[in-house]
């Protein structure tokens, strides 16, 4: 005979809590000296975080933009790593959520590039992906 199966009543059940973004934006040590480098070339003071976003378009359906910024809203995620702060539009956030920010200025090419695990195809260029 298998043993009573006992069940909390519902009222003694914790509360459900809303899921939270369980990865974050992370940023390589290149990509951390080339932020800092252009942060100190444009004379920004630490009110700048680096906004990363995704938008439509490119050759893969969406394009990643970086850009600085000294307003974080309301609905923004915002992450540090290494020191440099990170804010993320919540939509574009669906999309970056794990992302690792990395710098290259190889034969191959030169410029910020995301590995994003997200993405389920790139463009040739890196610049745009799709999911």
């Amino acid at each position: 005979m298998l043993p009573e199966r006992q069940t909390k009543p519902p009222s003694s059940q914790a509360p459900k809590t809303p899921k939270t973004p369980k990865a974050m934006i992370t940023v390589s040590d290149k990509a951390k000296e080339k932020v800092e480098k252009l942060m100190h070339d444009a004379a920004l003071d630490a009110t700048y975080r680096l906004r990363a976003s995704v938008a439509g378009g490119g050759c893969s359906g969406l394009s990643y933009k970086l850009d600085f910024d000294n307003e974080v809203k309301p609905m923004d995620q915002e992450f540090e790593d290494k020191g440099v702060r990170v804010v993320v539009d919540m939509k574009s956030f669906l999309y970056l959520a794990g992302t690792e920010l990395n710098f290259s200025d190889g034969l191959n090419g030169k410029g910020f590039y995301f590995d994003n695990p997200n993405a389920s195809r790139t463009c040739g260029c890196g610049d745009s992906f799709s999911v």
